[in-house]
This record gives C-alpha cells, sequence and structure tokens, in this order.
C-alpha cells in the first residue's frame, strides 16, 4: 500500500475534509515539496500519497493545516490559535511495509500513531 494519512476531527467527532496537507521528503534541515494536496469527505487522500513501488527509504513529513481547516468550519479562533500547521517528521524503513500516519486534532491538540 505504501504511504497513507487520515485525519480525524476530534472536537466535531467527523473526518476533516478538506483539510490541506503537505508532503515533503527531508534530508536534515532541508525539506523538497513532493506534493500538495486535500483530504476527501472521508478525511483521507483519494490515492496513496506513495505506493510500495515508488516508497523510497527515507525521512519524510507531513504538514496539516489545521487553523485552515477549523477556521473554515467557523470556527472562532484565538489570534494566534494555539495550533497553526501541525508537521509530523517521520522515517521509512521498509518500502515493502504499509505506513500509515494518521492524526487526530482538534484546535488546541493532536495525536498520531504509526497505524495500518
Amino acid at each position: 500500500m505504501g504511504l497513507s494519512t487520515h485525519v480525524l476531527d476530534t472536537m466535531n467527532g467527523r473526518p476533516a475534509a478538506g483539510m490541506q496537507v503537505q508532503l515533503f521528503s527531508t534530508d536534515g534541515d532541508q525539506a523538497t515539496l513532493v506534493k500538495s494536496l486535500t483530504l476527501n469527505h472521508d478525511g483521507r487522500t483519494d490515492a496513496p500519497l506513495f505506493d510500495n513501488s515508488t516508497l523510497k527509504v527515507g525521512t519524510y513529513r507531513l504538514t496539516f493545516d489545521v487553523a485552515g481547516y477549523f477556521s473554515s468550519l467557523g470556527v472562532v479562533l484565538p489570534e494566534p490559535n494555539f495550533l497553526n500547521k501541525v508537521s509530523l517528521d517521520f522515517g521509512v524503513a521498509h518500502v515493502d511495509q504499509h505506513y500509515h500516519v494518521p492524526l487526530l486534532v482538534s484546535p488546541w491538540s493532536y495525536s498520531t500513531y504509526r497505524g495500518s
């Protein structure tokens, strides 16, 4: 399956449809944008970020526009908001495995894990 992500809006108890996400490949302090996308109605991408044939061993970053998402829903946020963009840096060691990076998020907190 490669690399995938999924975002759940824990404030409203639903998928974070419409959230903007960026994927970067990283090398030390250098980050190269690989793709930008918008999450679908299920809070997922329409296709894997990478499939097993294109995923490479290395380090990556997913950046989620949390403040933009909640603002688009009309949530009144303080200025500046506690969470603006959430960046998750992670490594891929085995390209024959599936790496799923879910994000559970509200305007004030988030958690993640390596999913299946």
